[in-house]
């Protein structure tokens, strides 16, 4: 049996386009984000990155502070959950948009953080309550910190 010189051309390009269209589906990087088994606003932080199309590893660990400690994230910028993605520390309740915001623009910072656990943040929704005002912060390995976006 023969197989033509165009049926294995065109069986290269369906695999070719199977390929390209897979690649765009998976076109976020996968997020670790180590976080304590009894804490449900982190969960839920985690469903909303999930549902914005990161790919997610949940990690549960004893304690955070050594992970906090080893990627740089200051003190004064903790919250209850430290992620990983693409080379850059998410610490807290950061908005999906402002992540794929910090991945495309790659500014030189260790990473971004919402401090603490505001009201309105992805994963901190409390239905028939207004949101926090709030501040999204980046900050470098020296600890020092500027304003990345405010909600």
């Amino acid at each position: 049996m023969t197989i033509s010189r165009r049926a294995i051309l065109a069986g290269s390009l369906v695999l070719t386009a199977g390929l390209v269209s897979r690649a765009g589906a998976d076109s976020k990087p996968a997020v670790t984000v180590y976080k304590s088994a009894t804490c449900g606003c982190c969960k839920l932080w985690v469903t909303h990155l999930k549902r914005k199309g990161f790919p997610v590893k949940a990690e549960d660990v004893e304690s955070l502070a050594p992970i906090k400690k080893q990627h740089g994230v200051p003190d004064a910028m903790a919250s209850c959950h430290t992620a990983l993605v693409d080379g850059y520390v998410v610490e807290g309740h950061v908005p999906a948009d402002l992540i794929d915001r910090l991945l495309r623009e790659r500014p030189d910072v260790a990473g971004i953080a919402v401090p603490g656990m505001p009201i309105g943040s992805p994963g901190m929704e409390v239905p028939g309550k207004p949101a926090d005002r709030y501040t999204i912060f980046a900050f470098d390995r020296a600890g020092t910190t500027t304003v990345f976006a405010t909600r």
